[in-house]
């Protein structure tokens, strides 16, 4: 009997559309003589639908077509699993709906990946694949990631921190700030976004206003830290779970400006006449050109910060090299990685059909390790509990 995955993707997210060709890509490399697959794409009001026309990135071009073409969904608990069911369901239907064995999440960015998804999945009790939500929250607010390395004595740089509102109130003063304790160059970035949206660098005091607005136009919360002037950027995922996992090969990504850009990560392909095949789009030189040892050194770094976060799956670790120095930094950490780095893990020697059988995996031992785990205790603190006939008012405990 197949294991019936519900691979659930899209949402309400600027990396929307990212998330619709990972997903795609992943669906299209899942084994079908192991699984049954359900497409289950989350629009961006919330709204899940399902449908064979899902499995065509093609399809996605006219939505209100697509729409038409699927079934409006919902998920609920029942008889011990949890089943998959169609909102309009017909009056004297007898189909109960679809048994889903493991969700696996292929969202990117806010309202999803952020541990949202992860809640929402939690509360169905039901196996997922990839970070926990406590996981999922710290990778994606990079301050917060920041801090958790820093207590784990892995390396990050300095940075500062302010909410969109602090600095309208007090622009001069924060701007101040940033001048006196990081300088420039500097990056100026959205906390909890990926896919270099809304990242700016900034050379100048006069660019600085519009970068900081930029930010704020995409989060509450706005991250200013030193740009590398003689800057590598070095990417390495990680598979496996808090308890063991290890690291791919490393790659070194290639962009057309200062920093490495949406477009650099998702649209290089389009533009030369191809389609957008997600983070495999993107330019970039696999295994990086790098000593063993500095190759050695990222991996390991990057098994260390996967630890940190008590991180679950796959992952992508972006690094920064300061060539000036030979000093590695950690830079982010993609909790749910763009096509799930599987051109990482081909170039490793993992197929991507068999880094997801790994996932599935994964999604299983941990939900068995939660089951050992004791959530009630016997009590008998209702049986004497009376609110009486005043009700709650004139309860006596």
């Amino acid at each position: 009997m197949k294991t019936n995955v519900a691979v659930f993707y899209g949402c309400r997210t600027v990396e929307h559309e990212v998330s619709i060709i990972s997903a795609v890509q992943a669906m299209r490399a899942i084994n079908r003589d192991k699984y049954d697959i359900t497409p289950v794409y989350v629009n961006k009001d919330g709204e899940m639908y399902t449908g064979d026309c899902l499995f065509t990135i093609e399809e996605y071009r006219n939505l209100p077509e697509l729409f038409k073409k699927c079934k409006k969904v919902y998920f609920m608990r029942e008889n011990g699993n949890v089943v998959m069911k169609n909102v309009e369901q017909k009056l004297f239907s007898k189909k109960t709906g679809t048994v889903i064995d493991v969700a696996f999440p292929i969202v990117h960015g806010t309202n999803c990946e952020d541990g949202t998804i992860q809640g929402y999945l939690e509360y169905l009790n039901i196996p997922y694949v990839g970070c926990d939500i406590i996981s999922s929250a710290v990778g994606m607010d990079k301050a917060v990631f920041k801090d958790v390395l820093k207590n784990a004595g892995l390396p990050v740089l300095d940075c500062i921190t302010f909410r969109a509102r602090e600095y309208v109130a007090e622009k001069q003063a924060i701007c101040d700030k940033i001048k006196a304790e990081i300088g420039f160059p500097l990056i100026v970035k959205p906390v909890n976004l990926g896919s270099s949206v809304g990242i700016t660098k900034v050379n100048t005091e006069n660019e600085l206003d519009d970068a900081l607005m930029l930010a704020i136009s995409f989060a509450d919360k706005v991250l200013v830290e030193k740009a590398i002037t003689s800057l590598r950027e070095i990417n390495c995922s990680v598979l496996g779970n808090p308890d063991e996992c290890e690291a791919s090969v490393c790659e070194e990504p290639f962009m057309n400006d200062e920093i490495l850009s949406y477009e650099d990560k998702y649209l290089n392909n389009a533009k030369k006449g191809g389609s957008s095949k997600g983070m495999a789009s993107l330019s970039r030189k696999i295994p990086a050109d790098l000593s063993p040892e500095k190759s050695e050194e990222i991996r390991d770094l990057a098994c260390k910060i996967f630890k940190a976060i008590g991180a679950s799956g796959v992952v992508r670790i972006d690094f920064m090299i300061d060539t000036a120095t030979d000093t590695v930094y950690a830079n982010e950490i993609n909790t749910i990685p763009g096509s799930l780095a599987f051109y990482l893990w081909e170039a490793t020697g993992v197929k991507y059909c068999d880094l997801i059988d790994r996932l599935i995996e994964l999604a299983f031992k941990r939900q068995r390790n939660r089951e050992n785990i004791t959530y009630t205790i016997d009590t008998n603190i209702l049986s004497g509990v009376s609110f009486g006939a005043k009700g709650a008012k004139g309860a006596k405990l």
